[in-house]
């Protein structure tokens, strides 16, 4: 338990390491990749949660799809506010 602690806590680390160092023109890109990936976990809980027996399986798999779900369009929601920031803003008609 202890190892699983510490590389828990090394994970968390490393990865705010890594996305500190990310310049601000690669967060789209990484953000729309990690939808993409995210949107396949979602698939994979889908289809183990219909497998699933008994009830404890079925909720701990709702509770994981429903994340899931929460994860990806919420990052979708994200991506589509930064690519806002790049989209050339319409003048005014006569002026």
């Amino acid at each position: 338990m202890i190892a699983i602690i510490t590389i828990l806590i090394l994970a968390v680390f490393v990865g705010l390491e890594v996305i500190s160092r990310v310049p601000m023109t690669l967060h789209t890109p990484l953000m729309s990749a990690t939808n993409a990936i995210h949107g396949v976990v979602l698939v994979g809980g889908i289809l183990i949660l219909g497998k699933a027996h008994t009830s404890a399986e079925i909720v701990i798999g709702m509770i994981a799809v429903l994340f899931g779900t929460l994860n990806v369009v919420g990052g979708f929601v994200v991506t589509d506010r930064m690519l806002e920031m790049f989209r050339s803003r319409k003048k005014a008609v006569g002026k």
